[in-house]
């Protein structure tokens, strides 16, 4: 299996290789570790890229370390920075990747590579995203970091394959609300369960979860004994998901428990 797991951060970082180590082919320096021995630039730059290539991430994000250290205000440290977190992300040390992005974009913000360095952060979050059992902080900082990207570099090819992670993630998070809301229901704490199926409808609306959770309401709506609300619900949900099986069991229920409520349903 190839190292670049994503088709645009392989392109993007293939054509940065490119162009960043032309300057040093036939350069013959290959350090078998990173203890510090000085070495010329072009010739350790070189060497991070060779264990790249040859699928050491890990010691090549070393080495590329090694780059900016060695020789700080060298051309070649600005390049190393992003290639580090690249090397970082392939060997799946996010964290790393994370803080290598950013130093990059604390020091070069206004650099012509900066869409390619908050996307690398950006998905050195998604990457991490944990199922919806699990704290979704994580998951937070991933969507967070996502709308950072359409939002800087919207007409980008960064951004294009950031919405529609970001709206996986939102299903994702929708999945979170649903799982604690229907806890809650099971456990009779029918108000606690309101909340959660209310935030997938005003937060996740355009999710696969929204229909489900306005079907929840109508149910949690009942057991608080507000037969009004229930049909309300019920009622939008006959609207936008006419022809949906929580439409149908919505309908069923309320015309179960409350036939006099006078509040309009689809038929």
């Amino acid at each position: 299996m190839s190292m670049f797991r994503n088709p645009i951060v392989a392109a993007a970082v293939l054509g940065t290789l490119a162009t960043l180590t032309s300057a040093c082919a036939g350069s013959g320096g290959k350090p078998s570790d990173t203890a510090y021995v000085a070495r010329d630039v072009e010739s350790l730059y070189a060497s991070a890229k060779d264990r790249l290539d040859r699928g050491n991430a890990d010691l090549a994000a070393q080495l590329f370390d090694e780059v900016e250290r060695q020789h700080p205000y060298s051309p070649w440290a600005r390049r190393a920075q992003l290639m580090s977190a690249f090397s970082y992300y392939v060997s799946r040390d996010y964290t790393k990747s994370i803080q290598s992005a950013q130093r990059f974009l604390s020091i070069h913000p206004g650099n012509k590579d900066a869409p390619y360095a908050y996307y690398l952060i950006a998905l050195s979050y998604y990457e991490q995203i944990s199922d919806v059992t699990r704290d979704q902080k994580t998951t937070e900082q991933a969507l967070a970091a996502l709308q950072e990207v359409d939002r800087r570099f919207p007409q980008s090819e960064y951004a294009a394959d950031a919405r529609l992670k970001i709206d996986l993630v939102n299903e994702h998070l929708a999945g979170k609300e649903m799982e604690i809301g229907r806890y809650y229901q099971r456990s009779g704490k029918w108000t606690a369960a309101q909340v959660r199926f209310q935030n997938v409808v005003d937060d996740y609306q355009t999710t696969s979860h929204a229909a489900e959770a306005l079907y929840r309401l109508t149910e949690t709506s009942l057991a608080l004994g507000i037969p009004v609300e229930a049909k309300k619900y019920a009622a939008v949900l006959g609207a936008n998901y006419p022809g949906s099986e929580w439409y149908q069991k919505a309908f069923s229920l309320v015309q179960e428990h409350a036939p006099n409520t006078a509040v309009a349903l689809a038929q």
